[in-house]
């Protein structure tokens, strides 16, 4: 069987794992919806330009409406989910259970299994996304023109890969399936609330987490969004912080990533 033979073979089982799993897949879809309808029906055609600035439209000088922002930063929270929260919690789950070591037994390749749950992942987060944009435009009149599609799958593309990395590396410093809630969800939420995907942030706070991983995704994704940018829609800054933190991931699962329980 040739490498990409394996790779879709074991991204066909981990999908037909996840959707086995109808509870779990609802409440990763809904949650991301749920905050959608919170901040998009409250703010959502609320004029910010203090935050995020004002254009001209049909004559008239009009400030950027929140859905502008809340569209790629709830955006980017869904994806975060399903990839890091997602991917880390799983390997914890099956490490413990001595899944992954009747795994490593099998004539599969180490690649083959990660990279099958990497591409799952992938798989709903690019649905994620969908269902995301979506609403966003449709239903609540985000602007986005077409001609943007290619930077924003880029950045989708590029911050699920770091994000499944992220989560690999994290779950190797997990000792046991009891404390895995904790330490994933204290990086996961403080990541949330301090990189702006809430409400717009400046100053210090947009200091201090433009270079974690998920601001840059925010950062990103807005310029596609945001009908006052003039600077072009690809942000090379905001790419490299992402592909370094999925490098560093990478290296740092290579050489910590455990295939048995922590007691064994």
């Amino acid at each position: 069987m040739s490498e990409l033979t394996l790779i879709a073979t074991q991204i066909r089982y981990e999908q037909k794992s996840y959707w086995r799993n109808p509870s779990a897949a609802f409440f990763t879809f809904a949650f991301p919806m749920v905050l959608f309808f919170i901040f998009l029906s409250t703010a959502g055609q609320q004029n910010d330009r203090s935050d995020l600035g004002s254009y001209v439209h049909n004559g008239h000088r009009v400030g950027v409406k929140l859905v502008q922002y809340y569209s790629p930063s709830i955006l980017s929270y869904a994806v975060m989910s399903a990839c890091f929260l997602a991917v880390a919690l799983m390997l914890v789950r099956q490490r413990e259970a001595g899944i992954l070591k009747r795994m490593r037994g099998t004539p599969l390749p180490a690649w083959a299994y990660l990279g099958g749950v990497i591409g799952s992942s992938v798989i709903v987060a690019a649905l994620l996304s969908a269902v995301c944009m979506l609403l966003a435009v449709g239903v609540y009149g985000a602007w986005f023109p077409i001609g943007h599609l290619a930077p924003l799958a880029v950045t989708i593309a590029l911050a699920a890969l770091t994000f499944c990395a992220l989560g690999i590396a994290v779950s190797s410093l997990i000792p046991n399936v009891d404390s895995s809630q904790a330490i994933v969800n204290l990086p996961y939420f403080v990541l949330v609330f301090i990189s702006g995907t809430y409400f717009p942030i400046s100053g210090g706070l947009a200091k201090v987490s433009k270079d974690l991983p998920l601001r840059p995704m925010i950062v990103s994704m807005y310029k596609v969004f945001d009908p006052t940018n003039t600077g072009g829609i690809w942000d090379g800054r905001d790419l490299l912080v992402l592909a370094l933190w999925g490098v560093a991931s990478i290296v740092f699962a290579v050489r910590n990533f455990r295939w048995t329980p922590h007691h064994s």
